[in-house]
């Protein structure tokens, strides 16, 4: 019998396979309506940039490239007036609430000194200027949300110590209780009229419609959230300080999480990520946990969530996946997929930051005794070379992997689905479990040639 207790940790030294960080511009921008992003870099990063974001740039979206020339990088030319120009006509053409500047690895090379130049700019011109450095020395591309949030939770207002003094968060306030009836088709029914802010920040960028299924989710356990970082304005960004629970919902995000707790003196609540029905389920678990809540009705509604997909998990148990690590997402999927009945070979990621997936490993080692599968490899900074010769003597069903090495698998005979694709869809929480099974099973259906009968099932839920 394998050893449920401790996973086997090993490290390579392979590259790192994924995109640019500067790629977070795909969905930031989006997200913070009222924001303008300036990507302060060189050819290559303006092709690699309409490129991975398609003909969205076309469409005039709100970001853009700032293009270091020859006298930038030789000092010939004064940064500040050249960024003044830029910023100024950024503010006549768009007026936003705040200017987001991402640093390339050349602002690194020639040593810009963004942080100076910035407050400098930001009084003559009256906006915000954020400085966020997603370069080349990040291990994932989706490490440029965790530098931008970093960044932006020092611009968050200052929470009030008087206000903490009021609402002690230690005992249990008999007046937030409220009463749940579980209805025939357990839906959940409040009936307290008011209901007060729980000291709760959560951190992660996701959809707007995403965040409200989450609120709703810690609503019916009566906890309303303060706050998200980001917001969708920038003068909504939730207030921070001590006494601040701060969670977050992505696996990716422990600078942001060190920030929130040594900067701003917040209270980190370390959980699994809301990543399938089990993943959503204890994440809840553990926010009520803190603020001395009994959960109602979570288990019910996981397992109404599982007896919706077992279309699709019937597809996939017993089947084996092989991670070969792109976007720092891998453990929580892993665990999700080995709840569904998967078999996972080998996890292989970029980085593990081990304080900050605390509580995800430990779920994962749960996950494995309660499903009777062996602990999967984690591979830190995998070599793709010998991750192929591994899966050459395997033969996993399926492998998620980068876009790179997507189309030599498959000339190997081996279904391949793109990691890319999991950070750019709706993964979390309860209602967007169908999500994760349609991408992981669609290689897998078309390969067994029963696409047909899942299309329209799909259009039927």
């Amino acid at each position: 019998m394998k050893n449920f207790e401790i996973p086997a940790f090993e490290c390579e030294t392979g590259n790192y396979h994924t995109f640019c960080p500067i790629s977070c511009v795909a969905w930031l921008y989006q997200k913070i309506e009222d924001s303008f992003f300036l990507v302060i870099g060189t050819k290559t990063c303006g092709y690699f940039l309409q490129n991975a974001l398609g003909v969205m740039i076309f469409a005039e979206p709100r970001y853009a490239m700032a293009e270091l020339e020859e006298g930038d990088i030789s000092a010939q030319l004064n940064n500040h007036e050249e960024l003044k120009k830029i910023c100024l006509q950024i503010k006549n053409d768009r007026n936003p609430s705040v200017i987001i500047w991402i640093g390339t690895c050349t602002t690194e090379i020639i040593k810009m000194d963004l942080e100076g130049i910035a407050p400098k700019l930001e009084k003559q011109i009256g906006i915000p200027i954020i400085v966020a450095r997603a370069n080349g020395l990040d291990y994932a591309f989706t490490q440029g949300e965790d530098t931008v949030l970093a960044a932006m939770a020092h611009r968050c207002p200052e929470y009030k110590n008087s206000e903490l003094r009021q609402e002690p968060t230690n005992k249990i306030d008999n007046s937030s209780q409220i009463k749940i009836n579980n209805s025939s088709n357990n839906n959940f029914i409040s009936e307290r009229i008011e209901l007060p802010k729980s000291k709760l920040v959560l951190f992660g960028s996701l959809p707007s419609s995403v965040a409200s299924q989450l609120n709703l989710e810690l609503k019916r356990q009566s906890i309303l959230v303060l706050g998200w970082l980001p917001s969708q304005r920038y003068n909504e960004l939730p207030s921070l300080g001590e006494g601040i629970y701060v969670c977050g919902v992505n696996p990716f995000l422990s600078r942001t999480a060190t920030t929130l707790m040594r900067r701003r003196k917040c209270q980190l609540i370390g959980s699994p990520f809301p990543i399938g029905p089990d993943g959503t389920r204890a994440w809840i678990e553990k926010i009520c946990s803190v603020f001395n809540k009994t959960p109602v009705g979570l288990n019910e509604r996981e397992n109404q969530i599982w007896k919706a997909v077992q279309d699709y998990t019937r597809i996939i148990k017993g089947k084996s996946v092989f991670f070969m690590g792109d976007n720092l997402l891998e453990i929580s999927l892993a665990r999700f997929l080995i709840r569904c009945g998967m078999v996972v070979y080998e996890i292989g990621i970029p980085y593990m930051d081990k304080r900050y997936q605390a509580a995800e490993l430990l779920f994962l080692q749960q996950t494995c005794k309660k499903m009777n599968t062996p602990l999967p490899r984690i591979v830190e900074k995998p070599d793709n070379y010998s991750q192929v010769q591994r899966m050459h003597e395997l033969k996993p069903h399926l492998a998620i992997t980068g876009m790179a090495h997507a189309n030599p698998l498959e000339a190997r005979n081996i279904n391949t689905k793109w990691s890319v694709e999991f950070t750019f869809a709706q993964i979390h929480g309860f209602t967007n479990v169908q999500d994760i099974l349609e991408l992981v099973t669609r290689p897998l259906r078309c390969r067994s040639g029963i696409m047909s009968d899942f299309q329209s099932l799909s259009k039927q839920t």
